[in-house]
Order: structure tokens, then sequence, then C-alpha cells
């Protein structure tokens, strides 16, 4: 089996108080994601805070039109420092994504640490080569354009 981490991080001209904010309110999610995945929340009443247990689905379109469900469980939060997204159900065997915030002199440094192992064995690991990587990359540099124009 298979085993990838992504790694990416980003230096943002802003407070941390401000920085968390922005990315621990889960209907933020869907403004850091490219239109095109068509990314839906469908967890009602969904609050502005997130806590450990908390429970997030929505709806993804992550290649070629494919749309999924896709239910995380924010595992561990730590107030201005850190929050854990791991999926419960959705396209892959395993995914846990770790937000990491860093008060730096010019501002934060947003760290994520993305492990996951994608379905399928063998093909899972092809996908990954021509197709996930890629994925990954065009998702976070969106994100990173549209946070360095929410915070410039």
């Amino acid at each position: 089996m298979a085993f990838y981490q992504f790694n990416t991080s980003q230096l943002v001209s802003t407070s941390l108080e401000e920085l968390w904010h922005f990315i621990a309110t889960p209907e933020n999610l869907k403004d850091i994601t490219p239109v095109a995945m068509d990314f839906t929340i469908t967890t009602e009443d969904i609050l502005l805070k997130m806590y450990p247990g908390m429970i997030i689905s929505y709806t993804v379109r992550p290649f070629l039109g494919f749309k999924t469900n896709w239910v995380t469980e924010i595992t561990q939060v730590k107030e201005l420092h850190y929050f854990v997204d791991e999926q419960r159900i959705g396209p892959y065997n395993m995914w846990h994504h770790q937000h990491i915030l860093e008060a730096q002199k010019s501002g934060v440094l947003m760290k994520d640490i993305i492990s996951y192992q994608p379905p399928f064995g063998i093909l899972g690991k092809v996908a990954n080569h021509i197709l996930i990587k890629r994925k990954l990359n065009e998702i976070f540099s969106y994100r990173s354009k549209v946070i360095t124009h929410r915070f410039p």
C-alpha cells in the first residue's frame, strides 16, 4: 500500500488571530477551494468555530466531474496554533490534514501537512503520480492566491 505526504507553506501578512479566525471557520472552506471543485458543505447548522469531534460533511468534485461525498472529523484543535482534520468517509483510504500556524515577525507562517493513501492499490499509486499530486498543487496554489488577496 502506497502512502504519501504533501507539504506546503505560505507566509501571510496578517495577525495570528485574524488568520486563525479565517481558517478555523468551516464556512470559509468553500472560499479557499477552486470553484471547479463544486465544494458544498452539507452539514446542517454548522457552527462558526471548529472543535475536537466536529463532523463536517460536504460534496466535492475532485476529478473530471466525479462528485463524491466527503466526511471529515476535526480530531485536534489547539487555538491559534493548529487543527487536524481526518477523513471518515471519502475517496481516500486514509487522509490526515494538519493545519499549522506559526507567528513570525513579518506575519504568520501557515503550513499544511497532508498524509494520505489513495484507494485501489497499484492503480492508486499510478493515480497519485499522474493526477493526485498535481491536483493537490492546484488546490493549494488556488488557496494561496485567495489568502494573499484576502490578507494583502
